[in-house]
């Protein structure tokens, strides 16, 4: 069974910087992995993307300012994210894709985490 482990959410002020992880288990192939995140009263949004051959893809709204990388060798996913403004609070999940061989513009969430908050100060 699948499972992913986010971690790495905390409270920072404006300017500030983040790294989160997700630790996948279950499963060592490598899929495409994304980070969406849900702020309260909004609807879940996907930040990033990452596609087994490591093309990224951003939402215009954190480019240039967050970076989505992966260990393959590790099974971990992460969301480095810098200058951080106070409309980025909300909570972070990461997701795998069902299939192994599509592309971030037909990502498909097969399996979620548990998310972790991230809450951004004036």
């Amino acid at each position: 069974q699948v499972q992913l482990v986010e971690s790495g959410g905390d409270s920072v002020h404006s300017g500030g910087s983040l790294r989160l992880s997700c630790a996948a288990s279950g499963d060592r192939a490598v899929y495409p992995m994304a980070w969406f995140r849900q702020a309260p009263g909004k609807e879940r949004e996907r930040v990033a993307c990452i596609d087994a051959f490591g093309t990224t893809t951003y939402a215009e709204s954190v480019k240039g300012r967050f970076t989505i990388s992966r260990d393959n060798a590790q099974n971990t996913l992460f969301l480095q994210m810098n200058s951080l403004k106070p409309e980025d609070t909300a909570i972070y999940y990461c997701a795998r894709d069902k299939y192994r061989t599509t592309y971030c513009s037909n990502f498909a969430v097969g399996y979620w985490g548990q998310g972790t908050q991230v809450t951004v100060s004036s």
